[in-house]
């Protein structure tokens, strides 16, 4: 029998993930505002001008995300389904928080083959507002406000300077909007352009924004 050692030092993780993007959250007291860019890289090379890294859970609750696709493609079907699953077996609708510790217990049980990843989720549930940070490993932190990907250290300073707990969901909205667009100035990896996407409880509402093109609606 052949036995498979597998050595995490060896893959060198942190040189593979969370490089190539710019995604940032915010919470509020009416809202969550999520918001990344929509460059793809691998390496130097940029794969796609316009992928998105804004996705939706339900109307009230988004991720944004960072890392493997594939890991990502399949992370995100789990959230979607154990919304679902809670909501048809008459448990009720599972929270932002109880999402957030579900996959974080999913993703630290793994950590040793991880799913590539690092994940803000946010929404607005029964309970109000939240906002969580999630990495490959597992690691989940409730968060006010942060960024991620190789334009954060950029856009962390931006929202550092105009945040504030009263902020409205417009204003949370703009300063998200400028967080990224200040890491596309400076990141090589970070581009094209932003979609911002305000979660209430009345549902979402997403904006498209571009430095050279103007203004476009979301769909």
């Amino acid at each position: 029998m052949t036995r498979c050692i597998y050595n995490l030092s060896e893959v060198n993780l942190k040189d593979k993930i969370l490089k190539g993007t710019t995604t940032v959250g915010l919470k509020v007291r009416d809202g969550v505002v999520l918001a990344a860019d929509r460059r793809a890289s691998a390496g130097v090379y940029v794969a796609h001008k316009f992928v998105r890294k804004v996705l939706y859970v339900t109307d009230t609750i988004g991720v944004t995300t960072a890392g493997s696709v594939a890991d990502i493609q399949f992370v995100y079907n789990i959230l979607k389904n154990i919304y679902n699953y809670n909501r048809i077996s008459g448990s009720g609708p599972i929270t932002v928080k109880g999402l957030a510790m579900y996959l974080g217990t999913m993703l630290s049980r793994n950590k040793y083959f991880p799913y590539v990843v690092q994940i803000l989720l946010g929404g607005y549930d029964s309970n109000g507002s939240s906002l969580y940070n999630l990495d490959y490993i597992g690691d989940v932190t409730e968060e006010r406000y942060t960024a991620t990907g190789s334009g954060s250290p950029v856009a962390v300073g931006v929202l550092e300077d105009g945040y504030r707990e009263d902020l409205s969901l417009d204003e949370a909205a703009d300063l998200a909007r400028r967080a990224v667009f200040s890491a596309i100035k400076r990141d090589s990896f970070t581009g094209t352009g932003v979609i911002v996407t305000k979660l209430s409880k009345s549902g979402h509402e997403e904006r498209e924004f571009y430095i050279k093109k103007g203004i476009t609606e979301g769909q």
